[in-house]
């Protein structure tokens, strides 16, 4: 026997999903507006269905479905040029909107993307067989640095990531190494993005570039997420 899964997932309205799919290069195999609105999109072999729900509010929706790709690297550009020609911009705040792509505590490699419907796709790669998540660190910088990741890029919470790294910042013990501030003020910046605080975005960018002036060539070479993650606060 073969079996599979298929998530069925709601939204308000079909037409904003499926363009939003449309543009990620997925293609719709199936639209029905009656008797029940629904919808199936597939991109090789992701299938996703959708169902309307004209009460449903998107901005409330806690639906989430995991995606497993064994390259997520290439998926994440490709999903950012796709948005980039649908919208002129790649979202990255409100609704829809992408995450960036980086190594989680969890041994996965992962980006999130959030639908027009509030429907969330976890889709990552594995890097390591024990996927349990790593403890937190001991030193001050590197644990807030580990926590605040955490409520960014997999709870989707920035303001409470913000309010992590400001009260590591603010700690009497000076600066931290440069690659690991570097990291926590790319982080920052990026938060201020999503959080739509452009003068802060823009402050904590500059103090993060001051910073990779200052990087040797291999430290730079660790960090080419959060170099990525700064350049797109920039587009």
């Amino acid at each position: 026997m073969v079996e599979s899964t298929v998530p069925i997932l709601p939204c308000q309205t079909l037409p904003p999903v499926l363009e939003f799919y449309t543009a990620l290069g997925f293609e719709v195999t199936l639209h029905q507006t009656s008797p029940n609105p629904y919808a199936v999109v597939q991109r090789g072999a992701v299938q996703l269905h959708f169902f309307g729900m004209k009460k449903y509010d998107p901005g409330a929706s806690y639906s989430t479905c995991l995606v497993r790709t064994d390259d997520v690297d290439a998926l994440h550009a490709a999903f950012q040029e796709g948005l980039r020609s649908a919208y002129g911009r790649v979202p990255t705040r409100g609704l829809p909107r992408i995450g960036p792509v980086g190594d989680t505590s969890h041994g996965v490699r992962q980006f999130l993307v959030t639908d027009p419907g509030g429907n969330c796709l976890r889709i990552g790669q594995p890097i390591r067989a024990d996927q349990r998540h790593r403890p937190s660190p001991e030193e001050p910088f590197a644990k807030a640095l580990h926590h605040a990741a955490l409520f960014a890029d997999s709870h989707e919470d920035p303001a409470a990531a913000a309010r992590v790294l400001d009260r590591a910042l603010a700690l009497p013990d000076g600066p931290p190494a440069p690659v690991l501030l570097f990291r926590i003020l790319a982080l920052r910046a990026d938060l201020a993005h999503r959080l739509a605080d452009g003068a802060s975005a823009e402050a904590f960018t500059r103090r993060a570039e001051r910073v990779a002036a200052e990087l040797t060539e291999d430290e730079r070479e660790s960090v080419l997420d959060d170099l990525k993650r700064l350049a797109d606060v920039l587009l």
